[in-house]
């Protein structure tokens, strides 16, 4: 067997075996995972040099694969980093993230620039190196590093907003140290010049063309992963592939940002993933990743403490005034951005308020790592740049990075701690303390249950329900001593958790196949909204925002102007049909939260805050019907399709639950159960896509339907038609205001329409017309008329008018006749 081999698989499993048995270990002895693998590493980089000379058999094997296992630039940036970002980013909530990301682009950009010229002119002072060099080690370490931030946040279990703060700088911050990096190791090279102007334009078209690349890629692989056929297997391997194919696109192919490409993609595919593959297969995607995050990470930082002894080897003493002064200038300008321009720039409204606790946290856990280490082994392994300046590079970047590794991660939750992070807040106490009581008191009870049906002796059954009644005694006394919330505090966290089951009602009528990707997208999005509003707005933007989500989007409006502008009615169509489902699955998930969510946020929020909140579901319930009614009554046959099309849906599905049990239960074998779901999958098959709406704005179609035109012939209604423009109207739609000018008439094909006259309104509906008065006189609107449901219009023109009337006597008189007996009233 070839060496190379062997040794590399042994030194690769063995070094992997080590390193996840330290994640126990850490959690025993409450040490930062990441700190440990760095330090275990270390270890073995000085045993493997002791023993280097040594006979001891396997254990020599072990050690000297070790060496094998050779650390680079390439191996980190090509290998490790797309998977270890692509894992972090795909974690981060983007909402949270475009919440916060003025400031987090601040320091990530403008910030890290500072930074890099702070720490490069205080290094430059002391070390005798050129000021390119020392503006270079500025870059590199300016940066914080994804890898490590990430990796010790998720042990903290951080504050989300915090976490997402200095994850998001981490993640958008590499983009700009690689560019500027790039640049000057060109310039030191000789291969540029410097140029501000070019090196600016440079930055953008790499930071924002990475961009570019990864949303590209990345919506092309929701739309390839959703033509997979609910593939589990094959969806999660494509995420994959997009997270190592899109770097390399970006960075080899493009000369763009592979890290950004990396953090773009795996934002829109956490954003649009979810409804984008099927359920298994967002299940099985979340345990991948968090697997593949895993072993990167614990590889990677063994693989980087292995290192550093011969890193380290070319550290001198006369670099320690230097490293002295790279410490205190790094953490002094990091200081500055944090403590001093993030507080102006939140006191001008250029970004969100940003706690002191807060950005402490982010100045002291700004740790580097993997990626600073990565950059300093790129100058080290480059033979065209000076011997001194690689060693005086890659020593002072390591040592820095094992700084802030062994010193920065382990006291990082003490500053945390200082500043109460680490605690809920009164709130969210109160709140936990009603939740646990509830729990302990149910549970309480069913022990009792559980023991009498399983029949073990009352006195067992006795001293467990004991230890809860003590637990639930205590629960209630934490309780007497709660934060003191308003009514209307437990109002809001009445409709954030209703709002909570209706997203997890949305998923699963997605993960059940009632809903397309597309709706189950709006739906979310609705409910991610509404979760904001009430956030921040409590029960009157809760209320704003139900009447919104009920009401026509810019979109559909958009559409609608379309189809009555350029006749063009498909888009519109499809908005209908939209519609139509996002309201039934509405309508649905509210009756499912009203029936069945009620009880448990009753024992958390009270009877009377709760009272209220039926009351409220009630009348969303109601207000949710009438607009699907209204809509259904529209287009009736369609709607008949559509509820077709569903129960069917739902049939199938209960089938193949039961099918699923008898397989379970071993009343059927696997070949019967298999030819069952071959059966169901073709039915599924035949179902098909959703049949499209046709809007019945068929001009002949509509002046056939209006009284008025009845007994004329072919000719006459041929001619007709060639006048009248069809015109969808939606409901308490405006057609036009009392003293507009007399543009056209119309006429009601379908639907109702009110005339606002004084003293009381005139409904009209089917076969009537309206608006001829002004067309008669010459005269402006005399009312305000608007559209009591959807309804269905023929428009007559003012130029066609006269022709209209011209042609047909017998409809000139008609109009005439109505229009003398309108002035009259």
């Amino acid at each position: 067997m070839h060496e190379g081999i062997w040794t590399t698989v042994l030194g690769l499993f063995g070094l992997m075996t080590i390193a996840v048995l330290m994640l126990p270990l850490a959690r025993k002895i409450r040490f930062p995972y990441t700190v440990l693998l760095a330090a275990v590493g270390i270890g073995l980089g000085l045993l493997s040099e002791l023993t280097g000379a040594m006979h001891l058999g396997v254990i020599s094997d072990l050690f000297h694969s070790f060496e094998s296992l050779e650390i680079t630039s390439e191996i980190i940036i090509f290998i490790f980093l797309p998977a270890l970002v692509f894992e972090s980013s795909l974690a981060i909530d983007v909402r949270k993230l475009l919440a916060d990301i003025r400031p987090i682009m601040f320091l990530a950009v403008v910030g890290l620039m500072i930074s890099a010229f702070a720490v490069g002119g205080a290094v430059w002072l002391v070390s005798g190196m050129s000021f390119l060099v020392c503006l270079l080690l500025g870059a590199i370490l300016s940066a914080t590093d994804p890898v490590a931030v990430v990796a010790i946040f998720k042990d903290l279990g951080a504050p989300k907003r915090l976490a997402v703060l200095v994850e998001g700088e981490s993640l958008f911050n590499d983009a700009t140290a690689i560019v500027l990096f790039n640049i000057l190791a060109a310039m030191i090279i000789g291969h540029a010049e410097a140029d501000l102007v070019g090196g600016a334009l440079g930055f953008l078209k790499v930071f924002l063309g990475g961009i570019i690349v990864g949303f590209i890629m990345a919506r092309g692989f929701v739309w390839l992963i959703g033509r997979m056929g609910g593939v589990a297997l094959v969806e999660v391997t494509l995420t994959v592939s997009l997270a190592y194919l899109s770097f390399l696109v970006a960075e080899h192919y493009l000369h763009v940002s592979g890290v950004m490409a990396v953090v773009t993609a795996a934002l829109v595919m956490g954003s649009l993933g979810r409804t984008g593959m099927s359920a298994n297969g967002w299940h099985l995607l979340q345990e991948t990743w968090e697997n593949l995050g895993f072993w990167a990470n614990s590889l990677i930082f063994v693989l980087v403490g292995l290192a550093v002894p011969s890193i380290l080897s070319v550290f001198s003493g006369g670099m320690w005034l230097t490293l002295l002064v790279l410490l205190l200038s790094a953490f002094t300008a990091r200081a500055l951005l944090t403590h001093g321009l993030l507080p102006i720039l939140s006191r001008i409204g250029m970004t969100g308020e940003v706690s002191l606790g807060f950005r402490t946290v982010m100045w002291w856990g700004g740790l580097r790592g993997a990626v600073s280490l990565a950059l300093a082994l790129a100058i080290w392994e480059n033979d065209a740049i000076p011997q001194d300046i690689r060693d005086f590079v890659v020593a002072l970047v390591c040592a820095f990075v094992l700084f802030t590794l062994f010193i920065n991660a382990t006291t990082v939750g003490t500053v945390m701690k200082a500043f109460g992070l680490d605690k809920l807040s009164p709130a969210d106490v109160t709140i936990r303390n009603r939740a646990i009581s509830t729990a302990l008191d149910r549970i309480q009870h069913q022990v009792v249950d559980v023991a009498e049906n399983q029949k073990i002796p009352d006195e067992v059954a006795q001293d467990v329900a004991d230890i809860y009644a003590e637990r639930v005694v205590a629960a209630r006394a934490d309780t007497a001593n709660e934060a003191d919330l308003s009514p209307d505090d437990w109002m809001k966290v009445a409709l954030m958790a209703t709002l909570g089951q209706e997203r997890r009602g949305f998923l699963r009528h997605y993960a059940q196949g009632y809903l397309s990707s597309a709706i189950a997208r709006s739906l979310l999005a609705m409910n991610d909204e509404m979760l904001d509003v009430t956030k921040h707005g409590g029960l009157e933007g809760y209320a704003k925002a139900c009447d919104k989500v009920l009401g026509f989007s810019r979109g559909f409006l958009l559409t609608l102007k379309l189809q009555r502008r350029f006749g063009i009615a498909g888009p519109l169509a499809r908005r209908f049909a939209d519609r139509m489902e996002r309201l039934r699955t509405m309508r649905a998930v509210l009756a499912d939260v009203r029936r069945d969510g009620m009880a448990d946020i009753e024992a958390l929020v009270g009877p009377e805050v709760s009272g209220r909140l039926c009351q409220m579901l009630d009348e969303r319930l109601d207000k949710t019907m009438a607009a699907l009614t209204a809509v259904r009554m529209q287009y009736p046959d369609y709607a008949r399709q559509l509820q077709l099309r569903y129960l069917e849906r739902v049939a199938l599905r209960r089938e193949r639950q039961d099918y699923d049990r008898l397989h379970e239960e071993a009343v059927i074998g696997a070949e019967i159960h298999a030819s069952l779901q071959g059966e169901l999958e073709e039915r599924y098959d035949r179902l098909g896509r959703r049949p499209a709406l046709d809007l019945g704005l068929d001009p002949a179609e509509l002046v056939a339907s209006v009284p008025l035109f009845e007994g004329l012939g072919q000719d006459r209604i041929r001619a007709i038609t060639d006048l009248l423009r069809p015109q969808l109207v939606l409901p308490g739609e405006a057609i036009f205001h009392k003293g507009d000018p007399g543009t056209a008439m119309y006429f009601v094909s379908s639907g109702a329409i009110r005339v606002d006259v004084s003293p009381n309104p005139v409904v009209l509906g089917s076969g009537q017309f309206f608006g001829e008065i002004a067309l008669l006189k010459d005269a402006p609107r005399n009312a305000d008329v608007v559209a009591e449901g959807f309804c269905d219009l023929l428009v007559l023109e003012r130029s066609a008018f006269q022709k209209l009337l011209s042609a047909s006597p017998e409809l000139r008189a008609t109009i005439e006749a109505v229009a003398e007996a309108r002035m009259k009233d």
